[in-house]
């Protein structure tokens, strides 16, 4: 119902209404509005799920990517390493071999030395001897015999002297 009253030219409306129908229809407007925060609620805690999963599916991405990228620099450090140790090993091999080689080479140079010392040992002995017998007046009536015997410690000499 209403009713409608002009004051000084204007139109003014007045309506009456029943509150019974008020009430109610505020009731109903409550009740949907009540629904539609639930139904909002519901909505916003879909999507938070949703971004939720999609967010976690993203750290999870990503740290799988961080991992593999670490076990990729893990390997290569890791081979690298075994490169620079194999470096190192082959150069101490080298100068193992290089020292070995320069022992060798001085023990068969010392050693040559030895034997060459005692030869000329024997020379000079068979010399002396020889000078010795050349001297002598009576070299047409003997005759020489010996031997000689090196060994790494001492020179044994011998000679024998027969006469006809």
């Amino acid at each position: 119902m209403g009713i409608r009253f002009c004051v000084d030219g204007q139109f003014m409306v007045v309506e009456i209404e029943d509150t019974e129908e008020i009430t109610e229809w505020r009731l109903r407007e409550a009740k949907r509005k009540k629904q539609q925060r639930k139904s909002k609620k519901k909505e916003t805690a879909a999507a938070i799920k949703i971004q939720a999963w999609w967010r976690g599916t993203l750290v999870r991405r990503t740290l799988l990517h961080m991992a593999l990228r670490a076990c990729i620099i893990q390997r290569w450090w890791k081979m690298t390493l075994l490169r620079m140790l194999e470096k190192k090993r082959r150069a101490a091999l080298l100068v193992y071999a290089q020292r070995e080689r320069a022992v060798t080479k001085l023990q068969s140079l010392v050693r040559m030395w030895r034997v060459h010392w005692r030869y000329c040992q024997v020379l000079n002995a068979i010399y002396a001897i020889q000078y010795h017998w050349q001297c002598h007046s009576c070299q047409t009536c003997a005759q020489l015999q010996g031997h000689c015997v090196v060994t790494a410690t001492h020179l044994e000499f011998h000679i024998e002297i027969s006469h006809f």
